[in-house]
């Protein structure tokens, strides 16, 4: 299949198709870009030592990510903070732990969205660190743009943000958490996922489960791209176009295999991907700004649609 480049239509919300379109890709007001660079190159730094699942590291990783939500005013999903949860794997034992926070809905505040990136990463491996700046600091760090967008935008869904642990181990964190919800599976209507969205050569984010629900394709429209100026949404890698399939490369997997419908947003594997290369420094302010609007500005197309 010919790759289909695409890029978000507003038209049905606002008449027309300028102004709105280029808010959805320029507009950083609605988080500070400055801060989100910053949560990643902390993050990424070797003080974290890779965030491998049941480390130091990752407990570190841990209690910044909640201390960051705290400040954003974003409250647990449960008690507290933490969804701890117990897996082998290779005969080891791991202790694994989300964390997840909650946005109230306003109209629908019984029906959720899941706005899902992991935290974990491959940790030390013969004394080299792997920081995971783009896998998946870039994701993380972009919850905490939405946490910030969600202090003046209310949603009428309720909305969790979840930061999984155990990814790189096998989708550990959001297999338990789909299994041990909090709220009712059924009360689930949507899955966000982030992952690797912090760098693109080519100036293309795709976007995988785009035929998980029946109104996700109005969101888009075919559209020649524009050089330098606009992010390339594409749509891809779902199996049925000759590319890698990503339907279960990364947490959405897990709400897939519920039957919940996802968009998955990630770009292409480059040279650092599972490198201990995959540093701060090769993180592209420009572009993850573009992709994080344009996750930010499909979110709140989503929100009102009904599912």
């Amino acid at each position: 299949m010919i790759k289909i480049v695409l890029i978000l239509s507003f038209i049905s919300l606002v008449g027309n198709t300028t102004g709105y379109a280029q808010e959805a890709v320029f507009n950083t007001k609605l988080f500070n870009k400055e801060e989100m660079l910053i949560h990643v190159k902390n993050l990424s730094s070797d003080a974290f030592e890779g965030r491998r699942t049941g480390t130091k590291g990752a407990s570190k990783a841990r209690n910044y990510i909640m201390h960051t939500l705290k400040g954003l005013k974003i409250k647990p999903l449960g008690k507290t903070y933490e969804q701890s949860f117990l897996f082998s794997k290779n005969q080891i034992e791991y202790q694994g732990v989300n964390v997840l926070g909650l946005i109230k809905g306003t109209s629908k505040s019984n029906k959720y969205i899941v706005v899902s990136a992991h935290y974990d990463h491959e940790g030390i491996r013969n004394g080299l660190i792997y920081n995971g700046a783009d896998d998946n600091a870039s994701g993380v760090s972009a919850l905490f743009s939405f946490a910030e967008f969600f202090n003046t935008y209310q949603p009428r869904h309720s909305v969790i943000l979840a930061a999984f642990d155990g990814e790189e181990l096998g989708l550990k964190g959001s297999k338990y958490f789909t299994n041990n919800t909090i709220v009712p599976v059924k009360n689930i209507v949507l899955n966000i996922n982030m992952d690797m969205i912090g760098r693109s050569d080519k100036e293309e984010l795709y976007v995988v489960g785009s035929n998980t629900h029946i109104n996700f394709k109005s969101l888009f429209f075919k559209k020649e791209p524009s050089c330098c100026t606009k992010l390339n949404l594409v749509m891809g890698h779902d199996g049925h176009d000759g590319k890698d399939n990503w339907l279960y490369s990364s947490d959405h997997a897990s709400f897939y295999e519920k039957g919940i419908p996802f968009l998955y947003f990630g770009v292409e594997d480059h040279e650092d991907y599972h490198e201990p290369t995959d540093d701060f420094e090769k993180i592209q302010p420009e572009f993850y700004g573009k992709a994080v609007s344009q996750i930010i500005a499909i979110f709140k197309k989503l929100d009102l649609m009904s599912f």
